[in-house]
């Protein structure tokens, strides 16, 4: 299941062109030279990739922001169900849409993940990173051209919030989590996003046996799960919820301002602990063959699980 095109900027092999990993193959025989991959700073494939994800980034925050606003915009006693499950599917239609041209990732977590795990290099990943805030920007860009000034105010253009200022008995007042709450959160987030969804995929034994679709719809459920839990959580409106995507929450935050820069720096310290952890978290589990409590290679084959080659 190739999820990354342009293996002509890969001559060596050695970092895999897809999601896919082997837990027999661990990272440790990359030297320093094809971690960093300079060689895809000049890879036309590479850059050509980098445009789907730029693409797939806009749409991503046009239609997450746009669905965001309508929530709560309808007046729904449970908005934040409606945007968890409305955000679920759009995920996984973008991500069947956008994986033939750059592996679908949309999301600086998935790259920067991906890179440390060995799939990419670090330089591909930073292609990448640079795309999705770029799309994500113009995502926002388009966003507020469509919305009328008083929703933008209002809704904060969909971004990702801490705290807003809220009419009070007393006049205004500022409402929302404190920074060490939200940080917790998208830690904890982003890290059960990772483990419980993500790594389906780096799998090759369970991305195989699961196919693209299946993969993929996890991939959306378990965020809008998140999204939903991360909102019920805590119960307290001005949290727009944990992001679990450093670009999404920049992209508004560049084109709104003011305080969706409070605590922006949470959305990208939070998840980049997570990505750490989970590294060490692969790094520490065993490979095929050291588990004693794992099915052995004639039940696996009975079974049909594809987990033996």
């Amino acid at each position: 299941m190739d999820f990354l095109v342009g293996t002509g900027s890969n001559p060596s092999g050695k970092i895999e062109e897809q999601w896919e990993v082997d837990n027999g193959k661990k990272d440790s025989s990359l030297t320093l030279g094809q971690r960093l991959g300079l060689e895809d700073l000049y890879s036309l494939n590479v850059w050509r990739a980098s445009v789907g994800e730029l693409l797939g980034s806009a749409v991503l925050v046009f239609m997450i922001d746009t669905i965001v606003i309508s929530s709560f915009e309808i007046q729904t006693k449970t908005p934040n169900v409606l945007m968890s499950i409305l955000i679920g599917i759009t995920i996984t239609i973008l991500l069947l849409a956008v994986f033939p041209i750059s592996g679908g990732h949309m999301n600086p977590v998935i790259s920067f993940s991906a890179a440390l795990v060995g799939l990419i290099s670090l330089s591909r990943a930073f292609i990448y990173i640079l795309a999705q805030c770029i799309g994500a920007l113009l995502g926002a860009l388009a966003l507020q051209a469509v919305v009328s000034h008083s929703i933008s105010q209002t809704f904060s253009l969909g971004g990702c919030t801490l705290t807003v200022i809220a009419p009070g008995p007393n006049g205004p007042m500022v409402t929302g989590i404190e920074t060490s709450q939200a940080l917790w959160l998208e830690i904890i987030c982003t890290f059960i996003f990772l483990f419980a969804s993500i790594w389906l995929a780096y799998d090759h034994r369970q991305a195989k046996a699961l196919g693209v679709v299946v993969v993929f719809s996890i991939i959306g459920t378990v965020l809008g799960l998140l999204v939903f839990v991360s909102t019920s959580l805590t119960g307290k409106k001005g949290y727009a919820g944990a992001g679990m995507n450093p670009a999404r929450c920049l992209g508004p935050a560049m084109i709104r301002g003011g305080h969706l820069w409070d605590g922006h720096w949470v959305f990208w310290v939070g998840p980049a602990i997570s990505c750490m952890v989970f590294y060490i978290y692969t790094k520490i589990i065993p490979s095929d063959g050291d588990n004693d409590s794992s099915l052995s290679n004639a039940e696996s084959t009975e079974t049909g699980l594809g987990i033996t080659e």
